[in-house]
């Protein structure tokens, strides 16, 4: 999706550098509610874990979001005892702010978050985030709908998970396949950047994440999980699933108003510092063709409907040149927003004379088509001048997406061409955050706008590498959020 304007997009990916240093590599953010009886087991169990098979230096925070029985107590215990795990407390209820209050304080450069009750296998951790250490991925998920996976669970639950993703895949188009399992990681750089455009608090918080990394261009990552249902789960379904329909609705009319201005967090061609210098690289151009053939073939519908009704009225040519003014017009404006992702309406009316212009080609084509038709024969069929206009409509389709590409929409160029392989060292605004990753050797509700400016805001702290971020208590007051 391409807007009209756009702030500039995220570095390259680069594999975050293996060094001595005391801060951690991973942290993994347990949320949770009134969890008295279940936190301290699954604390141990993953602490165990990580200490026993993961490589690099990690954190275990608890957020704690407004729990009322002794959850605080048995979380600051945890803390005192175990030296890699923190405390988080939230006043406000919902997984979702208490995941963006958390990840936005963290100083690791891989953030993740599990589920308390641990229903994913542990043996999962370490492939979820080694895409995001290695820098291949910006975020993980892992997935019970993976042909691989092993799932336990009753027929409700999974009758309502596929639903659910059925629902994302046809309003959406969302391509990844389990939105919901609570186990996910994203790099810290990516975060900083994405965290200020998801406005959920709640569930759909991660549903909301995802489509938006996505249609933003960037890597998920999806590892099969084995997966053991909770039957204790105090979620609360039809709640939880009615708010996420209402976020479905939310975030669908926002990509399609173009409202998210997503060019904030794309990702430049390739990450081999040789890629950077490949200039003018096709993107997108699989979706256009499908979005251009589908626009096509409802115009040309509309075209032939157009035309025989014309023809009704008045000769072959005439009809020809009215039904294909009216339809290149509304297949102009189909492909600017449909097609080539342009929001807004700036340069609606540059595009629609260029259009024309297409136009006058694609009428050229199938007049001419029509007046070798009628000097080959006096009186033709209206059957056989639909079939000539069908051919002659075909090869116009073929030139008017070429020109529609490279000249009416053409890609946003930003970046000036590098001569030769000189390395070019980043500018300020590009410098990506590599904080130094430690091998471990012994045994609310905001507007858009707002969040956009609040983390411009952050970006330039979160690239000091020397600052430690202090948790903030979150600034909006939503009681009845659901957890």
């Amino acid at each position: 999706m391409r807007t009209d304007s756009s702030p500039g997009t995220l570095p390259a990916r680069e594999h975050l550098p293996a060094t001595d240093a005391g801060t951690p590599v991973l942290d993994v953010v347990i949320p949770v509610y009134n969890e008295e009886k279940d936190l301290q087991p699954c604390v141990l169990r993953l602490h165990e874990h990580l200490k026993r098979t993961f490589p690099y230096a990690f954190r275990i925070t608890i957020a704690d979001n407004a729990s009322t029985d002794s959850t605080p107590q048995v979380a600051a215990r945890l803390e005192a005892e175990l030296a890699e795990v923190g405390n988080f407390r939230l006043e406000q209820k919902g997984r979702g702010r208490a995941l963006r209050t958390v990840w936005s304080a963290s100083d690791a450069p891989i953030l993740a978050y599990m589920d308390v009750d641990l229903s994913t296998d542990l043996n999962a951790l370490l492939p979820l985030v080694a895409p995001l250490i290695s820098g291949h991925s910006d975020l993980a998920i892992g997935s019970r709908l993976a042909r691989s996976s092993r799932v336990v669970r009753g027929p409700k639950r999974e009758f309502i998970s596929r639903s659910y993703n059925l629902i994302l895949r046809g309003s959406l188009q969302a391509r990844f396949s389990d939105a919901q399992c609570g186990f996910k990681a994203i790099r810290r750089d990516v975060a900083q950047q994405l965290l200020p455009m998801v406005e959920d608090t709640g569930w759909f918080f991660d549903t909301e994440m995802l489509v938006i990394a996505e249609r933003a261009g960037l890597r998920i990552h999806e590892v099969p999980v084995d997966w053991v249902d909770d039957p204790d789960s105090t979620v609360h379904i039809v709640r939880t699933a009615t708010e996420d329909l209402k976020g479905v609705w939310r975030v669908g009319k926002a990509l399609a108003s173009g409202s998210l201005p997503l060019d904030r967090i794309t990702r430049p061609f390739g990450d081999d510092p040789r890629d950077r210098e490949i200039q003018d690289v096709p993107k997108g151009l699989a979706r256009q063709l499908v979005g251009f053939c589908v626009v096509g073939g409802l115009s040309t519908l509309f075209y032939l409907l157009l035309y025989s009704v014309f023809r009704q009225f008045g000769g072959s040519q005439v009809a020809n040149a009215l039904a294909l003014l009216v339809s290149a017009v509304a297949n102009t404006a189909a492909n600017r927003r449909l097609t080539f992702g342009v929001r807004g309406g700036g340069g609606a009316v540059k595009h629609q004379a260029q259009g024309l212009v297409v136009f006058g080609i694609g009428l050229a084509l199938t007049s001419g088509s029509l007046a070798a038709l009628n000097a080959a024969s006096s009186d033709p069929a209206h059957s056989t001048e639909l079939a000539v206009l069908i051919a002659a409509n075909l090869a116009a389709t073929v030139l008017r997406f070429l020109l529609f590409r490279a000249w009416v929409f053409p890609e946003r160029r930003e970046s000036t061409v590098v001569a030769s392989h000189t390395p070019v060292p980043p500018t300020p605004t590009m410098q990506p955050f590599h904080p130094p990753l430690p091998v471990r050797t012994g045994g609310d509700h905001f507007s858009y706008d707002d969040q956009f400016r609040a983390g411009a805001a952050a970006d330039r702290n979160w690239r000091d590498a020397t600052m430690r971020l202090q948790p903030v208590r979150p600034a909006d007051n939503d009681p009845g959020a659901s957890r």
